[in-house]
């Protein structure tokens, strides 16, 4: 079970009885609880960002921008700048007013060598210029399908020949049984964590047709049409799954 944090505000928004949960947002009720509930809610989390810093040592620039999109509190942002050279420079981007808020005050105590910047800006409206690394980390499944693969050639578009994009998300399967397990399992996950059945089925139901996950090989497929030259599976943890697309 993941351990307490005594700073951390504990996730409780789906605790008690709704009548009809609301559609889920990134709000800053949402906002308050983030770090607490993305450690409780995704596993794998704490290895991902363990991956972040090694891509950003491996493949991070001087004189180049890394971007992490969808940026919200900046704990995979601050993970990404802290691993960077001199000269590079972090361009976080979040649509939400109260994440972008807390980012900024949390960017603002780290003292790590390469620049930054936080956007408030939706992910569509993004440019990406001269880019070694960008991180799109459980964020494209909370955008429209039919616009999903616009912003990854966007993305490729504007990549540095070498470059790495890590795209993590929620994944699903096209085989039932599987699809199935994977999500008995992942809810296993989430009562180890100290989620009640009725936060688990409250959350679902805000969630329905708020974040639309996509099979990893339409993930892969889109990547590569994108203008990625490889696309690589670098973690799965249950129905969440991490992809490095390579330009």
């Amino acid at each position: 079970m993941t351990q307490k944090d005594p700073n951390q505000q504990r996730d409780t928004i789906f605790a008690a009885p709704l009548q009809s949960p609301a559609p889920f947002e990134f709000n800053a009720q949402v906002a308050d609880v983030f770090d607490n509930m993305i450690q409780r809610s995704v596993p794998g989390y704490h290895f991902l960002l363990d991956v972040i810093g090694l891509l950003a040592a491996r493949y991070g620039e001087s004189q180049s921008n890394c971007y992490d999109l969808g940026c919200s509190l900046g704990t995979m942002t601050l993970r990404l700048r802290q691993n960077l050279p001199a000269g590079a420079h972090v361009i976080g981007v979040d649509n939400s007013a109260a994440m972008v808020s807390r980012c900024q005050h949390n960017m603002a105590r780290d003292h790590s060598q390469a620049s930054y910047e936080i956007v408030q800006q939706d992910l569509q409206d993004t440019p990406i210029e001269n880019a070694s690394m960008v991180i799109l980390n459980f964020t494209l499944q909370f955008i429209a399908d039919q616009e999903r693969p616009s912003i990854l050639a966007n993305i490729a578009a504007g990549m540095r020949p070498g470059g790495v994009l890590l795209l993590a998300e929620k994944v699903c399967f096209d085989d039932p049984a599987e699809q199935q397990l994977q999500v008995d399992l992942y809810h296993d996950f989430k009562r180890y964590q100290g989620y009640s059945d009725l936060e688990i089925a409250q959350k679902r139901a805000a969630l329905e047709n708020v974040l639309i996950p996509n099979t990893l090989e339409q993930h892969r497929q889109r990547l590569l049409d994108a203008g990625f030259s490889r696309v690589e599976t670098c973690m799965q943890c249950f129905n969440f799954c991490a992809l490095l697309a390579f330009k």
